[in-house]
């Protein structure tokens, strides 16, 4: 949201869901080893936020990830993230 608009993101309910690059193996991997909890574990750990997400979005309420922000509809009905003011993360 560099730009003061909100990232445009798909809501899919896909148990093989993408982030920027990565795939959901890949994002449970590096949850695992920063959880220190099996991969299984940080696989099944994610598809809860996941559904959770689309869950609150589906009701039309955001669904915040404290610390990083908040998927809502924007104003075009579209899924938008907007990121924490103030906040920068890798």
């Amino acid at each position: 949201m560099r730009d003061g608009r909100a990232r445009t993101v798909r809501t899919s309910p896909a148990p093989c869901y993408r982030v920027g690059q990565m795939k959901k193996p890949d994002i449970a991997k590096q949850l695992a080893r920063r959880s220190r909890v099996s991969q299984a574990e940080a696989a099944d750990r994610l598809d809860v936020i996941v559904r959770k997400i689309v869950s609150d979005l589906r009701k039309g309420r955001p669904s915040a990830l404290p610390g990083l922000g908040k998927f809502k509809h924007g104003p075009d009905g579209q899924v938008a993230f907007e990121r924490e003011a103030g906040k920068r993360h890798e």
